[in-house]
């Protein structure tokens, strides 16, 4: 095949951006299990400390498997996942207006391990139709720096993608960040219009698996945030 600029271009690109995203996707799996990792300690560590006083609170790794696991922290269930694609930025996020990104472009690629919050009641009673919220996500490159998206602790704490670096420190205080950030709010009665009319279906499966739909409200709305709200 003839060498041109196009046959150039499409080998740089391959060995430059192909090769940083499969570099990106590996480093992000071997983060994800040290959270993992993380987690099965923490459960061990509040298992030995809490459940011994009050075996009603329980901690433990419910379900694991290579990019998925539930960690379920008495009556919350965090779920970790790992994307398996990597992740670019649009100009506008902040990280491209770090000298750090702009000079090295394939630092702006990223994997990423997104955590969400259940009921642990919700998996207990299997209620498909309860709400989980994404409570935070968390960003690493080929360097292994790092950022978090979040709310309130979670936005500030760890936003310092050019100097944070995720080693096991970091990961164990982020597991930490999200477990305090979930016990911190509480379950919130629902609306009593969303519930005046029932169906006889609705109350047979009621009987059946306690099915009305329910959420955890934990500090934030996605579309309409409200800074008064806890």
């Amino acid at each position: 095949m003839k060498q041109n600029k196009d046959i150039e271009l499409i080998q740089q690109l391959l060995l430059e951006k192909s090769a940083t995203k499969q570099d990106v996707y590996s480093i992000t799996l071997k983060k994800f299990e040290i959270f993992k990792h993380k987690a099965e300690e923490l459960a061990d560590f509040l298992t030995g400390k809490i459940s011994a006083k009050d075996p009603r609170l329980t901690f433990e790794i419910l379900k694991s498997t290579e990019n998925y696991f539930e960690l379920k922290i008495a009556g919350d269930i965090l779920v970790f996942f790992m994307h398996t694609n990597v992740f670019d930025f649009d100009k506008s996020h902040y990280i491209w207006k770090t000298s750090y990104v702009r000079n090295h472009y394939l630092n702006s690629f990223c994997g990423m391990i997104s955590v969400y919050n259940f009921l642990s009641d919700s998996f207990k009673y299997n209620r498909s139709n309860d709400l989980g919220y994404l409570i935070a996500r968390i960003f690493v490159n080929r360097e292994e720096h790092f950022f978090v998206e979040g709310k309130r602790q979670l936005s500030f704490l760890y936003n310092d993608f050019v100097h944070n670096v995720l080693d096991d420190q970091y990961v164990e205080k982020v597991m930490n960040s999200i477990v305090l950030y979930t016990l911190s709010f509480d379950l919130l009665v629902p609306p009593f219009e969303e519930n005046m009319i029932a169906t006889v279906a609705d109350i047979k499966e009621i009987g059946e698996k306690v099915a009305i739909r329910t959420g955890k409200r934990l500090g934030f709305k996605y579309n309409l945030d409200d800074n008064n709200q806890g």
